[in-house]
């Protein structure tokens, strides 16, 4: 474009050099010649459906619609009073200046401003991107743009072997399509022998349909972790998140429920007549129900494209509110696919090893072990705190009950079986992330709070974690895997891979403590393996899961916004016995519940368990 821009100025133009290099030539191109003007006319068939075509006059000349050529002319006036839309290369440059951006792209000219204010054209060697990537590492420049033109062979690291170890921030622009380019490109930042790894960040807009190409890469990313041992963080680097994949299973059947509630008129986006008209989807069969073979996803995603950007952004709302929502019940079930986790933990210790299946043929083994990990917290930094708070998106909350501050912004939407939008506030606080509906929030004891009282709180709640550290107990089934696989647990799929103080690394199943006993007694140990309370307790406070305490079941419920152990399925005749072990009652709704005091149920399940 620049070497055709270049060739049709004068030599008083070439002089001034005040030029523009946008796409708006080639937009005017295609609108003058595929824009539709051409007069239609509808007839009916021998088979009597209702067709059209183009018209023609006497002469067999085309036959144009005076009202779509004034249309046509009035578009191209409006294109050519829009202001110019730059590439982003050339509006970094010209924002942070020559000096302050090296540019590694291999283009040979290019257009800069000048310190007059005007225009000049720059010749670039051959050997520029070397003295380019040079003034990066030396730190004479601070801020690197490149290209896969200009990636190939080079190392981008804040290598300690170079003079700008600072940490790189590197921000992900028009990625493509090609998932292995884009992991070659997030590895130039990222390499062995470096003082600190780089920060991912993953740009788009606002308008919803470009999640479409994001999710191209998401997509093809998991695709290729699925060859590299099955980690998928290699893959994805870790820099998507499930509901970015919008082709995924996940996407797939939150589409048809979309559909569903399409047809039955319960979304607020849009109507189906609406739709079907704008898209050119078909969704409605001749006896007035919905047709079998509902749209692709893809081409679902495509027609989504060519909507207006408040009605996209409407449409995604929904659909990525049931992609949230299924994403988050795979998540609290344990069924969430995340490839192969690697734990890091300050201390993991063997405390014991039960084998279960020996192979009769090669002898390896499968082992249930039982490991006790030891973790320190890793407080949110005040850094990240200030950077959460600007822009005025997220607010300062804190519980005067508990004494806890907390960043409290909106977060993904889900969307329920009802079609209806269920907006959600996400709380940051120092050692986890909770998320509450906005509905319901004004039921907790979350309250706004003022900068000072916020950051007392906060700080003192980081400094009480800097000191602390949380041990827990896990089993997990290692060795020989894939002849057992099958009699593992449906749900709670999680496989780890972690390395022992004593230096031994393992790769395994992870299995929740209540399902232990019933593994080791499917393969025949005998007496199974027996459980700690503690174990117990923790995983019901973790997971949310029901879980069978002697004759009786143990469950986490909510009650006045804090999370209690209740006891349920217990006869009304041991109401005082129970009590008297341990368990306190409180009548709810005209109903008498039993809770476990946290601080003491490992010791009261033990005896009622007994």
């Amino acid at each position: 474009m620049l070497d055709r821009t270049l060739a049709a100025l004068d030599a008083e133009a070439r002089a001034n050099l005040d030029i523009e290099l946008s796409p708006r030539e080639f937009l005017m191109d295609y609108l003058s010649a595929a824009f539709p003007t051409r007069q239609m006319r509808t007839y009916t068939d021998d088979s009597g459906n209702v067709r059209s075509e183009p018209m023609t006059d006497e002469d067999g000349r085309p036959v144009h619609s005076q009202e779509a050529l004034q249309m046509r002319e009035q578009l191209l006036e409006e294109l050519c009073a829009l202001p110019v839309v730059g590439s982003a290369l050339d509006h970094i440059i010209g924002h942070f200046g020559v000096d302050q951006v090296a540019e590694v792209t291999g283009r040979l000219r290019r257009i800069v401003a000048d310190a007059r204010g005007g225009q000049r054209l720059e010749s670039r060697s051959p050997r520029s991107n070397l003295a380019e990537t040079d003034a990066f590492m030396r730190g004479a420049k601070r801020i690197l743009i490149f290209s896969d033109a200009g990636g190939t062979g080079r190392s981008y690291h804040a290598s300690l072997a170079a003079e700008n170890q600072s940490r790189r921030i590197h921000y992900l622009l028009e990625p493509g399509w090609r998932a292995d380019a884009a992991i070659q490109g997030l590895g130039r930042t990222h390499r062995t022998h470096q003082a600190s790894a780089p920060l991912f960040r993953p740009v788009s807009t606002d308008c919803r349909g470009e999640r479409r190409f994001i999710s191209t890469i998401a997509r093809r990313l998991d695709s290729l972790g699925a060859l590299t041992r099955g980690q998928r963080q290699t893959g994805g680097q870790g820099l998507f998140n499930p509901h970015d994949n919008l082709e995924s299973d996940f996407a797939k059947d939150s589409l048809v429920t979309w559909f569903r509630l399409l047809f039955a008129g319960k979304l607020a986006s849009t109507s189906l007549t609406d739709f079907q008209a704008l898209t050119g989807l078909n969704l409605e069969g001749e006896g007035g129900g919905m047709v079998e073979d509902l749209p692709p996803i893809q081409r679902w995603l495509n027609r989504i494209l060519a909507l207006r950007i408040s009605l996209q952004n409407a449409i995604f709302d929904e659909y990525l509110g049931l992609i949230e929502a299924r994403i988050e019940a795979a998540r609290e079930a344990g069924t969430l696919d995340v490839g192969v986790e690697t734990i890091d933990a300050e201390r993991i210790t063997i405390l014991d090893r039960t084998c279960i299946r020996e192979d009769p043929v090669s002898g390896a083994v499968t082992e249930i072990l039982r490991l006790e990990t030891e973790q320190r917290y890793r407080p949110v930094s005040r850094d990240r705190v200030e950077w959460l708070l600007q822009g005025g998106e997220s607010r300062c909350v804190v519980n005067r009950r508990s004494g806890k501050a907390a960043i409290c912004s909106a977060t993904h939407s889900l969307t329920d079986e009802d079609g209806q939008l269920v907006k959600r506030w996400e709380l940051v606080r120092p050692a986890r992330t909770e998320r509450h509906r906005q509905d319901l929030f004004l039921e907790t004891l979350w309250e706004d709070a003022d900068a000072e009282e916020f950051a007392k709180l906060w700080d003192q709640e980081v400094e009480e974690l800097r000191h602390r550290t949380r041990t827990e107990t896990i089993y997990l089934v290692t060795g020989l895997l894939l002849p057992v696989w099958g009699k593992l647990p449906d749900d709670h799929v999680q496989v780890w891979r972690l390395k022992t103080e004593d230096g031994q690394s393992l790769l395994g199943r992870l299995i929740p403590a209540p399902m232990v006993s019933k593994v080791s007694s499917a393969f025949g140990v005998a007496g199974g393996i027996e459980i700690a309370p503690t174990d117990i307790v923790r995983h019901v406070l973790d997971s949310g899961g029901v879980e069978p305490v002697g004759a009786y079941h143990l469950k986490r419920s909510l009650v006045a916004g804090e999370q209690r152990l209740e006891l349920i399925d217990w006869p009304p005749s041991r109401l005082a016995e129970l009590k008297a072990l341990g368990c306190f009652s409180e009548i709810i709704a005209y109903r008498t519940r039993l809770f476990l005091p946290p601080a003491r149920a490992a010791d009261i399940l033990a005896r009622i368990a007994a």
